[in-house]
């Protein structure tokens, strides 16, 4: 991702919603080609001014992105893996890190380098603009992490460094816990309401920025995660003791009298 007399090459492996997402920010930077499987690649290719790509041609391009569904991501490794050239880097945009770590490392070969990337945004929240939206870098191997961070701050975006499992550990709640609880909402099939609060537009302002994600990524977000179990549990148990005693102060409520507060 340095400057070079040439552009470098970047095969964007995955055409979703994501992926077709991130084709207009990287293309002023790479010559980019986008491979998927789905029949209307051309199509799609050609909509995002793009080149459709093989998978051997794909896999041999300096930069290859992963963006595929993390139930995905062993399978399309296997496949990438005798086809990538010595040198080139690896990049994933997995909502979790720890796993895809630990997929990418196992089965890529050693002579590429790996970076985990988490954009802490998708297309309906980066649908203005991506400049100030925030984003994760993980060092996997090879110790181009740095690189990818300085790249990213190019594009705009506030970029922090961390490891996988501090990443996985606050993502549990930052995303579980506010896709599980839209999705609840969702669930609930609320009746038309027009006497509504600024509290309850907050509330469906998150509903409908996730409402359109897909099926695969509520469960990487929500079921996936090797911390999400303890916040689906914490969730369960709050809600169980504030609706048998609605009185009940938050456990995280400081301010609430001495003779209110949950032992917890």
């Amino acid at each position: 991702m340095d400057r070079t007399s040439r552009k470098p090459t970047l095969a964007l492996i995955g055409a979703g919603a994501f992926g077709t997402f991130c084709i207009p920010h990287l293309r002023p930077f790479f010559d980019l080609c986008l491979h998927d499987a789905r029949p209307d690649l051309e199509l799609v290719a050609a909509r995002h001014g793009v080149r459709a790509a093989g998978l051997g041609d794909a896999a041999r391009a300096d930069v290859v992105v992963l963006a595929v569904p993390l139930a995905a991501l062993a399978q399309v490794a296997d496949a990438i893996a005798p086809l990538l050239r010595p040198g080139a880097l690896v990049v994933d945009v997995c909502s979790l890190k720890v796993r895809p770590a630990e997929i990418l490392a196992e089965r890529l070969p050693a002579h590429v380098g790996i970076v985990g990337t988490h954009p802490l945004f998708g297309p309906q929240s980066g649908r203005d603009g991506i400049a100030g939206l925030r984003a994760v870098v993980c060092r996997v191997r090879g110790g181009r992490d740095a690189m990818v961070a300085r790249f990213l701050r190019r594009l705009g975006l506030d970029v922090q460094r961390t490891d996988a499992h501090r990443h996985d550990r606050q993502m549990a709640y930052v995303q579980g816990l506010t896709h599980l609880l839209s999705r609840v909402v969702l669930d609930m099939d609320l009746p038309p309401l027009d006497q509504t609060t600024a509290t309850f537009g907050h509330l469906m302002r998150m509903v409908e920025t996730v409402r359109h994600d897909s099926d695969a990524l509520f469960r990487t977000i929500v079921m996936d995660n090797p911390y999400a179990a303890e916040m689906r549990n914490r969730l369960r148990e709050s809600v169980l003791r504030l609706t048998e005693d609605p009185c009940a102060a938050p456990r995280g409520d400081a301010t609430a009298p001495a003779g209110h507060r949950s032992a917890a």
